[in-house]
Formats: structure tokens, sequence, C-alpha cells
């Protein structure tokens, strides 16, 4: 069963604060959520296999630590795209993938219509980022996309996330952890968390 973790820290929480003030401007709300994406790296990255490596250093050879598999960044389009900056200043030799997902009007149902993947998504380790993990039907396709490409490692990031998503990714992909900066009350009539933040991709890309 996957693990679901809220990462409480002082600095996401007060920069939580400022992205569900509806008073936040684009520019502000975008460069909150790039360095809760940089802190919330700091936890999602904890458990990354290392592997053995001899450094010369000024003084003499030693054995340190490094990476020993590939990191791939895959944000969910086109709210996902606004935490990517923030991840790849903590891991600037990550790779990065996109994956596209429209609702059917009929079905409520998310199709794939773009994917574009580094070969590195086999072998590495593979970080599915959407900000809000809402009805966790988006989230759930994309890891479903990932998978089909060959992807075994997966994570799943996000900034707010409520009990429905969760349970959505718990049921259809057990073995995907989850990383949330807040898990919300719920979701309201129309789909949207409460209290949330309002539509993430409206408000970092300054569209309605």
């Amino acid at each position: 069963m996957a693990k679901v973790k809220v990462l409480n820290h002082p600095l996401i929480d007060h920069k939580m604060s400022i992205i569900r003030n509806k008073e936040t401007d684009t520019k502000k709300f975008r460069e909150n959520v790039n360095e809760i994406g940089s802190l919330i790296t700091y936890e999602i990255t904890r458990d990354l296999p290392l592997k053995d490596v001899q450094v010369e250093t000024p003084i003499c050879v030693t054995t340190c630590k490094e990476l020993s598999k590939d990191v791939v960044i895959v944000p969910i389009l086109r709210a996902g795209l606004g935490m990517v900056e923030g991840i790849q200043t903590i891991i600037p030799t990550a790779k990065v993938g996109h994956v596209g997902m429209y609702r059917d009007e009929k079905t409520l149902e998310p199709h794939e219509y773009y994917a574009k993947f580094p070969d590195e998504i086999v072998t590495g380790t593979v970080l599915v980022v959407d900000p809000m993990l809402a009805t966790g039907g988006s989230a759930s396709a994309a890891i479903t996309a990932v998978k089909k490409r060959g992807a075994t490692d997966i994570r799943f990031v996000g900034l707010v996330g409520c009990p429905e998503g969760v349970e959505r990714l718990n049921h259809d992909h057990p073995e995907v952890d989850v990383y949330l900066a807040a898990l919300d009350e719920k979701l309201n009539e129309v789909g949207y968390i409460v209290p949330g933040l309002g539509d993430c991709g409206d408000r970092l890309f300054g569209t309605k």
C-alpha cells in the first residue's frame, strides 16, 4: 500500500499561506510555487539509492556517495510545469518528460493528448508532478502513462491534495508513494479542493 506523506515544515506552511491567498498576484504565486517545489524536494528524495565513487580531494583519495539512478520529472500539463524549476534547482541533472491530459466531457474520464519522455524513465526514479490532487483522475492516468513506457519507480508529488484524490491513487496505484505539502478537507460540488487555492494553472499563468 502506498504511503501518503504530508510535508510539514515551517517554510512550506508559510509559503502555502501565500499561494492560498486570493490576493496573491501571478508573479508572487509562481515564485512561491517554485520555492515550495524546492523545499519539497529534500523530503521526496530522502531515500534515493546511492553508490560509492572514488574522489580525489586536495589531500587524498576517498570514497564518496552519488546518486545511482537518474531522476526524471514528469509534470502533468499545464499546472505541473509550475513546480519543475523548483525541483531542478535541487536536482539540476534531472531529466524532464511531459504528459498532457484532457477530460472527456461525457464520461469525465481523462485522456492522454501529449506524452514525451526521456529514455531514463525506464531505469530512473520518476516524479509525477501536479500541484493539485483533486479527484485523482488525471494523476492516475499520468501514472498509467509512465508505467506503459516502462517506469517502475514512481512517486507522485503535489502541493494540495484531498482524501478523494489520495484514495483514487491508493486504489489505482497502491505502490506509488504520494507526497503533499497539505492535505485539505474535501472536494466541493464542482470538483475544487476545499479550502484549496483555486485553479492553480490559471493562477500560475494569469489565465481565466
